[in-house]
């Protein structure tokens, strides 16, 4: 059987660690896939999208910038995609229709329940940020019925218009919206959503949200410490986690989508940390 073509598409793409994932999901599943990244110019993401399918492509993982543009391109959208705003995760359908889908919340919340035991059931959890990242993750968090879950961002508006858009998937969970300095108590679980640690920022938050048994989690990854989590351990932090295995698990729910076929993310996560 020939090779089936799939690819990651982003801007800047040369970083990314799609493919090395991939390539390890087919060959520990042994599906035919073959899986490249591909560099679209910011102005042409249509157009790319449009090229790879009509060259035979059977599916499209999208990362930044284009995660918005995808959604908009889509003929359909998996329901955890319309609500997100964004799509990680593009195919075609047996018509020929291009459907986006989002798997990132779906990434998160095994990461955080499965590989790492947190009960987000009953949870007190604070998600910083009000981006397509933390809107993209919002509706699989939520599912999981926290107790309360608060949305913190620089400009309060962004978060309460997030809070507002998925009161309806709230239920017995207690959504709120705020800036970044007003928690002053400490909640079980900690979300950086924001790009502030890439840059080696950070945002401006009161250290009393952290307690001992807190579990702080950055979306972000890299081979260090990330700054946030620096920032929790240094406040007293016990157990702060990367977004490493997010992003091992969100490709893994992209390949089932694609193949039908669950890889398992465990030995993957512990080649890419060993990398």
């Amino acid at each position: 059987m020939s090779n089936e073509l799939y690819a990651v598409v982003g801007h800047p793409i040369n970083h990314s660690k799609s493919p090395r994932i991939h390539s390890l999901f087919a060959k520990q599943t042994g599906e035919p896939v073959e899986y490249t990244a591909i560099q679209a110019p910011l102005d042409c993401f249509a157009d790319t999208v449009r090229q790879f399918f009509e060259g035979g492509g059977k599916g499209l993982n999208v990362t930044v910038p284009f995660k918005e543009q995808a959604w908009e391109l889509a003929d359909q959208r998996a329901a955890r995609a319309e609500k997100a705003g964004a799509a990680n995760t593009l195919y075609q359908n047996s018509e020929g229709q291009l459907v986006a889908d989002n798997t990132d919340g779906q990434g998160l919340v095994q990461d955080l329940t499965v590989n790492h035991g947190i009960q987000l059931k009953s949870a007190n959890i604070l998600i910083l940020g009000a981006g397509g990242a933390v809107r993209g993750v919002l509706g699989p968090l939520l599912a999981q019925q926290p107790a309360s879950l608060t949305i913190a961002n620089r400009t309060v508006a962004k978060a309460e218009a997030l809070a507002t858009l998925f009161a309806d998937e709230a239920n017995d969970t207690k959504l709120n919206a705020c800036g970044f300095n007003e928690p002053d108590q400490s909640f079980d679980l900690i979300i950086n959503g924001t790009s502030a640690s890439l840059q080696g920022d950070l945002p401006p938050l009161n250290e009393n949200v952290i307690a001992a048994d807190t579990v702080v989690y950055d979306m972000m990854y890299s081979l260090q410490t990330t700054t946030f989590n620096q920032w929790a351990l240094d406040n007293g932090a016990v157990r702060v986690f990367d977004g490493l295995g997010m992003l091992i698990e969100q490709a893994a729910e992209s390949f089932r989508v694609w193949r039908g076929v669950q890889p398992a993310t465990a030995p993957v996560i512990d080649v890419l940390r060993n990398d």
